[in-house]
């Protein structure tokens, strides 16, 4: 196989992964970063318009700060630095890589058909700067994929695979499972990647039928206030407290797009390495095309 086949083949590659990834990209398709569930995240969302720097500003106004008030503080302005630069990195490396693939793409499709063949050497070029320029735009933005996906970022509170957020202790009190007092803002929540798990999407008779409704915490208070805790005393004789039951399967569907987004941008990224390399070879050797 000829290299000028080869750099074609990278560009069809760049264009028709990133198409797909136009279609179901989480921040594109507003999967992501247009509203959520809890009140107190108003600084950080939409993410195409977070105000990290209020944060920022915040923290070194803050008087009698402690560590948990700083570990509050810090926790926000991560996740608002990273879902911001996810966004704003989606858009970038998403309509670049797809001039990228269309423009070189087309070239070589060109010089294929024998037309165009004394600009072979420009075309090695252009795919060299291209392919540079590609890989970088698209890894950042893998890694803030990558950041954002595995955080505990997510608008769902963390539970067990049986709904289970909190056990009974011997002196009345409830032990949070998953909580904790470091005042980490996003203590207690789930991870994006965590989202395709049953407890996360509605399943049919999810709970067993000896689990009382008073043991269920259908308003969700309790799993909120113990997502900031590591123990709390609750108006329950339950020796266990159950999540409510989501009722929709939109947390998979979240789940797969994040997933699907950051595979084929890892396969966009070699094959932006590939239209440079074969682009600095063509640039080379022009001959060989």
């Amino acid at each position: 196989m000829g290299k000028g086949l080869l750099f074609f083949c990278c560009a069809c590659c760049i264009l028709v992964l990133t198409i797909i990834n136009l279609s179901i990209g989480p921040v594109i398709s507003k999967a992501v970063g247009v509203s959520n569930n809890n009140p107190n995240d108003v600084f950080f969302y939409p993410w195409a318009t977070a105000n990290c720097e209020y944060l920022k500003d915040q923290k070194d106004g803050a008087t009698n700060c402690d560590d948990a008030c700083k570990k509050g503080y810090d926790s926000q302005i991560d996740y608002c630095t990273r879902a911001k630069g996810m966004h704003d990195m989606e858009y970038t490396a998403f309509i670049f890589d797809i001039v990228i693939g269309f423009v070189c793409g087309l070239i070589g499709l060109l010089h294929l058909f024998d037309l165009k063949k004394d600009f072979v050497s420009n075309t090695g070029l252009i795919g060299l700067i291209c392919g540079i320029v590609g890989f970088v735009l698209t890894f950042v933005y893998v890694i803030f994929n990558g950041m954002v996906f595995t955080g505990q970022y997510s608008d769902e509170y963390e539970r067990d695979g049986d709904g289970i957020f909190a056990e009974r202790q011997n002196d009345g009190s409830y032990k949070c499972l998953y909580g904790d007092n470091s005042g980490d803002h996003f203590a207690g929540r789930a991870k994006f990647s965590d989202l395709n798990k049953k407890q996360y999407n509605y399943k049919h008779e999810f709970y067993d039928s000896s689990v009382p409704d008073g043991c269920k915490d259908s308003t969700n208070t309790w799993i909120v206030q113990c997502s900031s805790t590591e123990s709390k005393s609750f108006a329950s004789t339950c020796q266990k407290l159950y999540a409510s039951q989501i009722q929709t399967i939109t947390n998979k569907d979240i789940f797969d797009r994040f997933l699907t987004a950051l595979i084929l941008s890892l396969i966009v990224c070699l094959a932006n390495i590939g239209l440079a390399l074969f682009g600095f070879l063509l640039f080379r050797t022009p001959s060989e095309f």
